[in-house]
């Protein structure tokens, strides 16, 4: 801690961390013996944060994380798809087919940004909100792979008529970005991705990257 920053946030938030990486919610005692705060600061930060829908307590008093944190989660997705369309746009016009940024949504994939080609004759519709299962398509597939360290070499994914018959994609994982699950991809009307395909996904899934740090 410094004198700039305050000590009842910094252990609000750690609360709310704490909480986040429990399924099960955590007693006042086993916060207070996290955070090496007495059980009346713990009741304090609880109170607080249950004020802003942050925080709730079940009927056997464990704490978990509140439904307003998904009212401030929603508020990322625009920050995101700002942040990595100059490396999606740049991405759909090299390689002539339709970039997307995909972001893990409890067991789905989401499309959070999707940018179209404007010199080629036919592309992929790949819409903005578009979800399918993790395990189905490129995009899905890299994030698994690289949750489950199960990711090739080359470090991107390429499947072939999962989500539409006919298109191939191919998608590489956004690495070292803390707090989100996703990756960077591209989809197109063909039976075989080409070779430079896969590196220059890769490249974009890292501008991403550095982008949102």
């Amino acid at each position: 801690m410094t004198a700039e920053t305050s000590q009842t946030l910094d252990r609000g938030l750690r609360v709310l961390k704490l909480l986040a990486d429990t399924d099960h919610g955590l007693t006042v005692t086993e916060l207070s013996n996290r955070l090496g705060v007495n059980r009346t600061v713990v009741y304090r930060l609880l109170a607080t944060l249950e004020q802003h829908a942050l925080v709730r307590r079940d009927l056997g008093g464990r704490a978990r994380v509140g439904l307003g944190v998904l009212r401030l989660s929603r508020q990322v997705h625009p920050l995101v798809r700002e942040a990595a369309l100059p490396a999606l746009r740049s991405l759909a016009e090299d390689i002539g087919a339709t970039a997307h940024l995909t972001l893990v949504d409890g067991a789905e994939a989401l499309a959070v940004a999707v940018v179209e080609p404007t010199w080629t004759d036919y592309h992929v519709a790949y819409r903005t909100g578009f979800r399918h299962p993790l395990d189905r398509g490129a995009a899905g597939r890299a994030i698994l792979g690289a949750r489950q360290g199960g990711l090739t070499e080359p470090g991107y994914t390429l499947t072939h008529g999962e989500l539409e018959a006919g298109a191939s994609g191919a998608a590489a994982p956004l690495l070292g970005v803390t707090g989100i699950e996703g990756s960077v991809g591209v989809v197109m009307l063909t039976d075989a991705v080409p070779e430079r395909v896969g590196p220059r996904v890769v490249d974009a899934a890292r501008e991403v990257a550095d982008a949102l740090r």
